[in-house]
């Protein structure tokens, strides 16, 4: 049993990061302090007063542990992993998190190319952004690789030039095929470099070459040719008149502001890279009633900034916040170089805070109802399915299916909501071993005594070796296990759970005569459930969504087993030259469009074993 007031006596007089439990043990708050002591007694005085949300929070504490680290900036950093992994329900959160696109130029290559890219990696490659609109991002690639016309393709150059037919683009003109040696290296190198300069904003050049072909298609009656300047004269434009000049120091900038009422926020940040304004982007931040706007504030720096690759030099904030100097300090280690957090009081700036600070209330005046109907459909229906089933706190959803035809590679999968949400990150599939035939109850059993077996394993392993909460792909277990049929397919989980020792609610989907769920099948009783409700549509998702991926993933293990049986009939093609083909090409159809001297290159593959597949698979009759 675990004493608070005892534990409280052992507390030391260090930095650190505390970890509060509720009595099912789940983590409620996660908080860091300069002193563990001071603080965590702070929650437990009869004089102290945090607010209702705080005083709700402290009656559910069943136990507490900490961490000590070295300084208070050790300390948030920790405290900021740990809320972006177990995102407790009374830290305040950021409702969404994103990822930022970059436009990569893989300026280490010999003949390089322009990517999207969602990380910055330490590469040879340049990065420009982040950009806020993935769309907008492809769309630029793609106007740049027109407009100086870079190769599209996975080639590998020059050790590839000459092997192969120059490609599509080369022929309706928008590649100059270096693939083919058509172009020196020198020459396409300088066309990367104006791809640079276009990037960095020196639209000038390409703009004045636009028009001057534009008018002398024109005058050559070249109208087609003309039309097509036109338009990508235009698409210029439009991205040149988008990145409007903020101000003239050329420098890395985020503009922050914030507007709350009484239980939603939204924080608005206007993203200025190299002196231009490129994007800007909204977040919905989760807040309780006693959440002060430096508090939010603080709450979204640590979130934000932990996810996000880059670090501007410069953030500037509509007012201060809490561990402004270790925030500064935490940043600029993450950036390799100094970070300023700014209140402007004056000036361009403080007109770029106004204007983010208008942006910010028009977007929480319009979308409070979509925020009502996205909770409704996620976690308002994740309540409502809480409730049907009386299981306060479900928050993790598993669903399983099985796929075969004919007992044709039977294969299983996982699926995982969150909160009304697909985790796909913990999505699994199984291929099984010990079934053979179409038995969906054997098939279930294995795939589920594999997945919990599995996750038992990680979780003893973990305790064992102190590892964190990530350590495995299944170490978390769900809050209810919601089975793809009734009364059959729940006893067979049952009988796993039993077999191993676990006490995890399981509910099935009973379907009508039409294959349509009417209701659950839970702790023996059939709990008929509204059609209308968003409980019910959450089920009908959560259903979908364990056929589609167990689908899926039956379809990719037929079409390879197609590649294999095709390829076990060309005489001199064994099973290590097959893998050798399908590792190169991963499918049937790039095999074939392969020349022999291609196949050949291939590791294992001989001069003549690569012209028998080649021959074979250009027969008529193959495909």
């Amino acid at each position: 049993m675990f004493d608070i007031a005892e534990e409280l006596k052992k507390l030391p007089d260090q930095p650190g990061v505390y970890i509060m439990h509720d009595s099912r043990d789940a983590i409620i708050y996660i908080g860091k302090a300069v002193s563990l002591r001071k603080r965590v007694h702070q929650y437990f005085q009869a004089s102290h007063d945090e607010g209702i949300k705080k005083a709700q929070m402290v009656k559910q504490i069943a136990r507490f542990e900490y961490i000590i680290t070295d300084s208070e900036l050790e300390a948030l950093v920790l405290e900021c992993n740990l809320i972006k992994e177990h995102r407790p329900k009374y830290n305040t959160m950021l409702r969404d998190d994103k990822t930022y696109p970059y436009i990569r130029v893989t300026v280490g290559e010999d003949f390089p190319r322009v990517l999207f890219s969602r990380q910055q990696k330490k590469d040879r490659s340049r990065y420009f952004g982040p950009y806020t609109s993935a769309g907008a991002v492809k769309d630029t690639i793609e106007l740049i690789n027109k407009l100086y016309q870079l190769r599209t393709c996975n080639r590998n150059l020059p050790k590839d030039i000459g092997k192969d037919r120059p490609c599509l683009n080369y022929h309706i003109h928008q590649c100059n095929a270096p693939c083919q040696g058509y172009i020196s290296k020198e020459e396409y190198r300088q066309r990367v470099d104006a791809a640079v300069e276009f990037l960095n904003g020196n639209y000038a050049p390409i703009l004045k070459s636009l028009q001057e072909k534009m008018m002398a298609a024109s005058e050559e009656m070249q109208f087609e040719k003309a039309i097509e300047y036109r338009d990508l004269l235009n698409s210029v434009k439009q991205i040149a008149q988008k990145q409007k000049i903020t101000h003239n120091d050329g420098e890395d900038k985020d503009i922050i502001a914030l507007a709350a009422d009484d239980r939603d926020a939204v924080v608005q940040v206007f993203f200025i890279r190299d002196g231009k304004l490129i994007g800007r982007d909204h977040f919905y931040v989760k807040i309780g009633n006693e959440d002060t706007k430096e508090q939010i504030l603080t709450t979204f720096v640590k979130q934000f900034y932990s996810g996000t690759p880059f670090i501007p030099r410069e953030i500037m904030l509509p007012e201060e916040i809490d561990d402004h100097e270790v925030l500064a300090e935490w940043l600029g280690e993450k950036r390799g170089g100094k970070v300023y957090i700014r209140i402007p009081q004056k000036g361009m700036k403080e007109k770029l805070v106004e204007l983010a600070q208008k942006n910010a209330e028009l977007v929480l005046s319009q979308d409070k109802e979509k925020i009502k109907r996205e909770e409704g459909r996620t976690i308002g229906a994740m309540k409502e399915i809480a409730g049907w089933l009386d299981l306060p706190g479900l928050q993790r959803v598993e669903a399983f299916d099985i796929s075969n035809i004919n007992g044709f590679e039977t294969v299983g999968s996982m699926v995982v909501y969150e909160k009304g949400k697909p985790k796909r990150s913990d999505y699994r599939k199984f291929k099984l071993r010990t079934v053979t035939g179409p038995d969906d109850y054997a098939s279930m059993h294995e795939v589920l005594t594999r997945r919990f077996t599995h996750g038992m394993r990680e979780q003893e392993e973990m305790q064992e070796k102190e590892l964190g909460a990530e350590y495995g792909s299944f170490t978390r277990f769900p809050d209810l296990i919601m089975m793809d049929g009734g009364r059959g397919q729940v006893n067979i989980c049952l009988k796993v759970l039993d077999e191993l020792h676990l006490n995890i609610p399981v509910c099935g989907m009973v379907k009508d005569d039409n294959h349509r769920t009417r209701g659950l099948y839970y702790n023996n009783i059939e709990i008929p459930i509204d059609r209308g409700s968003e409980g019910f549509k959450l089920i009908t998702r959560i259903q979908d969504e364990a056929h589609r991926f167990a689908i899926e993933y039956h379809r990719s293990l037929r079409s390879k087993e197609q590649v294999h049986s095709i390829l076990d009939d060309i005489p001199g093609i064994g099973p290590s030259r097959r893998k050798a083909l399908m590792k190169k090409y991963q499918s049937l159809e790039a095999i074939r469009e392969a020349s022999a001297e291609d196949l050949a290159d291939t590791e294992s593959m001989n001069e003549k074993a690569a012209q028998a597949v080649y021959e074979f698979l250009h027969k008529d009759a193959v495909l």
